[in-house]
């Protein structure tokens, strides 16, 4: 009885202690995710003012992005749900494209939809996404893409809040984020006259 009791203890610890980690690793991940927005920030193509469309080659895409970014963005990969560092996020600001800057959601659009990843019920603009349809794995999606480079984001489904009931399920780790307060700190600093 003793050790049954003993085992039990230990599993209900190692259960803990996997859920207080994130199901097994989640820490280094928002350490990854945070190196690899950093990483993208330095490629060449990257810039939350340009507009210009993005067009580069697969093996040039492979040299600027990290390589669990260029796996959802460009492969059209899935990040594990449950991982992405933003899915719980209550921070104010903008979330960019982390492959090339490119403004896709504003914070207030966000809700906790409960299915793993990311959701906002409406895009910051017309032109930030493009949509195209997905039957992979016998599904008939929606999928969503960067206005700009074409990076893949995720999918959009009908079964969002309102006021448009949609559900733009959004992988985090090809999301790059701005808080809001430091935008505007930004901006003022740049505002300023220089001083003789």
């Amino acid at each position: 009885m003793i050790i049954v009791k003993m085992r039990y203890i230990t599993f209900v610890g190692l259960a803990a202690s996997i859920l207080f980690t994130g199901c097994g690793g989640n820490s280094n991940l928002k350490k990854t995710i945070d190196m690899d927005s950093m990483e993208n920030k330095n490629n060449p193509v990257y810039s939350r003012t340009d507009t210009a469309k993005v067009v580069l080659a697969d093996d040039e895409w492979k040299k600027v992005l990290a390589p669990a970014v260029y796996h959802v963005a460009r492969q059209k990969g899935t990040e594990r749900p449950g991982t992405s560092i933003f899915e719980h996020s209550k921070e104010v600001g903008t979330y960019y494209c982390a492959v090339c800057g490119n403004a896709l959601f504003k914070s207030d659009t966000k809700f906790e939809s409960g299915c793993g990843w990311p959701s906002f019920y409406e895009p910051i603009s017309k032109s930030s996404i493009i949509y195209t349809p997905d039957n992979s794995y016998g599904m008939k999606r929606t999928e969503v893409m960067c206005g700009r480079c074409k990076s893949h984001l995720g999918h959009v489904f009908e079964d969002g809040p309102p006021p448009t009931g949609l559900r733009y399920c959004i992988n985090g780790v090809v999301l790059d984020f701005e808080k809001a307060q430091h935008a505007a700190e930004k901006y003022n600093s740049e505002q300023k006259p220089a001083t003789k």
